[in-house]
């Protein structure tokens, strides 16, 4: 009798794994996703003639070495070869994936407690792994193979895959420096908070002299560099604005021209300019974009940027105006990445502070971002806060999360006040991702997009308008509607 599944779907999800240690991940767990994800991608996909082979990373989680241990014997086990990198940025595994060619595990939890860890899978190239494309299939045979107690098929002993290490960071920081020079640029200050996360490690490789390369005119300011899993400063997730309030406080106290924040994986990265405020990741992404559309059109190259839906209307209104394709996407970053190799997109973004660029394999890069935001400062003698408003002529809601009792209920009574009975006049409709309803081409000018947790009961809304009453206005006015059965 073939014993029943263990169902993993708890921890794995659309994108990554993600659990707590040891209850849901462990050693064995990550020795049978290894097997798992060896027999479904991995080996497969191995080109005729080459040995298969996986690069593994892991983040300043304790945990991370032994988990890394576990799923690296169910990669050998296989027959499959280990490049373990050790430390890493989540952006590092990437390019360690793409420069090698082969596919990658990065073990993090990004910004989740100290009691949890994870892992990002990819294919060769720095290509996600995700539930459509692969990881459904990695979840449901680690479950078996959990269930059977054994590790399932193994390569006779000769066959079986090796272990080696191999120190990647300085390859990444003098890639990375290729891809953006700032030898040249104004002497800046900058402060940066890593949130005693990957940052505190790759910052020093990139923007100092870490790994061995020339130094840059950056005078930067440390925060929470020590790598620390228990996060004992505060929660290493920029995206909550009271994780910015150190960096801010910093840069002011420091006179500085910018502060970065980045996240525990240091593949997001936050801005703030010299007064201490946050510039917006829309901005942001509107600034990279027009600099890599820029190098394009130099070269005579068409150029397309992708952005996902909540992204601020500036972004495809100056990337239009400045010859780009601009293509909306839906938010998560499988959906970006799909679109930025589908169109050959020179540079993506999300409102979430992920950017993507196709120097980078298509994959996602705060590091590179960031460096870009630095030129762009160095460039010219202007403060971050001028340079930054052409690029923030909007006021958004950011994202706000209401729990309902009924998704479906809630949403139906924003669609008959908004689209049924069109008490706002004329509106633009589209479920690309949940709902937006648009108003843009009419005044006032406003939108707004209302998508459900693929997890929980919740109504996530952003808003954006042309100035700031019409913003509250519109935001006030759909979360009474989301919220009305609370008040009942």
């Amino acid at each position: 009798m073939t014993p029943e599944r263990v169902d993993l779907s708890a921890f794995i999800k659309a994108y990554d794994v993600r659990g707590l240690v040891p209850s849901e991940l462990n050693a064995a767990v990550t020795r049978a996703i290894g097997a798992a994800f060896a027999d479904v991608v991995v080996l497969p996909e191995t080109p005729a003639g080459a040995r298969p082979t996986v690069v593994v990373a892991h983040d300043m989680r304790p945990s991370g070495p032994d988990l890394v241990a576990g799923f690296a014997a169910g990669l050998t086990s296989r027959g499959v070869d280990v490049v373990r990198i050790g430390l890493a940025s989540t952006d590092g595994l990437y390019f360690a994936s793409g420069l090698l060619g082969v596919p990658g595990a990065m073990f993090t939890a990004s910004h989740n407690p100290a009691e949890y860890n994870g892992i990002k899978l990819c294919r060769a190239g720095a290509r996600p792994v995700g539930q459509d494309s692969g990881l459904t299939a990695v979840r449901d045979l680690a479950g078996d193979l959990l269930a059977a107690g054994e590790p399932g098929p193994e390569v006779a002993g000769d066959e079986r895959g090796t272990v080696t290490d191999r120190d990647m960071l300085g390859e990444y920081a003098a890639f990375l420096r290729s891809l953006v020079d700032l030898s040249r640029v104004r002497p800046l200050k900058v402060v940066v908070d890593a949130g005693n996360g990957m940052g505190g490690y790759t910052v020093p490789a990139v923007l100092g002299t870490g790994a061995g390369l020339p130094a840059l005119p950056l005078d930067v300011v440390p925060l929470y560099f020590e790598l620390d899993g228990t996060f004992p400063n505060h929660e290493a997730n920029p995206l909550e604005p009271e994780n910015l309030r150190d960096l801010q406080r910093a840069v002011v106290e420091h006179g500085a021209d910018l502060g970065l924040a980045f996240d525990g994986d240091a593949d997001r990265c936050f801005v703030v300019d010299e007064n201490g405020d946050p510039v917006s990741p829309s901005a942001i992404t509107a600034l990279v974009g027009l600099r890599e559309v820029a190098r394009e059109t130099a070269a005579g190259r068409p150029s397309t940027v992708i952005h996902n839906l909540i992204t601020s209307r500036v972004v495809p209104d100056l990337l239009t105006a400045a010859g780009a394709t601009t293509v909306r996407t839906r938010v998560g970053h499988s959906f970006i990445k799909g679109q930025m190799a589908e169109h050959d997109a020179v540079f993506g973004g999300e409102h979430s502070a992920h950017y993507y660029f196709r120097d980078f394999f298509f994959a996602d890069t705060g590091m590179l971002a960031a460096m870009h935001v630095l030129a762009a400062l160095g460039e010219q003698a202007h403060p971050l806060s001028a340079l930054a408003d052409q690029y923030q002529p909007y006021v958004s809601s950011g994202e706000i999360n209401s729990r309902v009792a009924s998704v479906a209920q809630a949403r139906e009574r924003v669609v008959d006040a908004y689209v049924t009975r069109q008490g706002a006049g004329p509106v633009e409709v589209d479920e690309l991702d949940g709902l937006t309803v648009s108003h843009w081409d009419a005044q006032p000018q406003w939108w707004f997009n209302l998508r459900a947790s693929n997890t929980e009961p919740l109504l996530r809304l952003n808003v954006e308008a042309a100035d700031e009453d019409i913003m509250v206005k519109v935001r006030d006015d759909v979360l009474a509607l989301v919220r009305q059965e609370a008040d009942a």
